[in-house]
């Protein structure tokens, strides 16, 4: 009953809420990313939802679209600004996907959407992942985010889909506050952001 009704309901009305709470901070940051971005605050990028289906989730976009001679994007840790460093540290790139959970794409506490190019090197096991909406937060950012190996963020993903429950939520939600507050786990070493997934990382 949880897991079908009472977390939807709940997702819905506490994501609409806190996006009337917030959208001075949301204003702020969007007007402060849209000089830093060339005019484009935005980062909207399609994502496999629950059961596959496929959603645009919606960030803060905090790199630039900065190329080298060859056309080539730079690497990840170059064409992060400096506000977009700041966003991305406190976790203000998340705030536009209340919108997502609002919509009924995501919820706020579930398996972290990943790329569709993904989908077809899962294994049976790693697809449980998607037996729920995908998450702002969930267990695997909780237990390391993108310091820990994707072997381990799925067997992560995995155990919440299969505990899933309201206690957990609330556990999970609670160690997210205090992971922001201290920005722990936010980039793997030496890089911007996590390296892809291959089907064997």
């Amino acid at each position: 009953m949880y897991k079908d009704i009472v977390k939807p309901l709940l997702d819905f009305f506490i994501s609409l809420i806190g996006f009337i709470i917030i959208s001075p901070v949301f204003i702020i940051v969007l007007i402060l990313l849209a000089f830093a971005n060339d005019g484009k605050p935005f980062f909207v990028q399609r994502r496999p939802g629950k059961s596959g289906r496929i959603f645009k989730i919606i960030k803060f976009r905090t790199m630039t679209d900065g190329r080298d001679e060859n056309g080539h994007l730079l690497p990840d840790a170059q064409r992060l600004t400096v506000i977009g460093k700041f966003v991305r540290k406190t976790s203000l790139d998340e705030i536009p996907q209340l919108i997502n959970v609002i919509k009924g794409d995501m919820s706020f506490v579930g398996p972290r959407p990943l790329l569709p190019e993904y989908l077809p090197i899962y294994s049976e096991e790693q697809m449980i992942r998607h037996n729920v909406r995908p998450g702002i937060t969930g267990w695997a950012q909780v237990n390391g985010r993108n310091a820990i190996s994707w072997k381990k963020k799925f067997e992560l993903d995995v155990w919440y889909v299969e505990n899933i429950s309201f206690w957990l939520d609330l556990k999970i939600l609670f160690k997210t506050v205090q992971k922001v507050l201290v920005s722990e786990g936010i980039t793997s070493e030496n890089m911007a952001t996590t390296e892809p997934f291959n089907g064997n990382n």
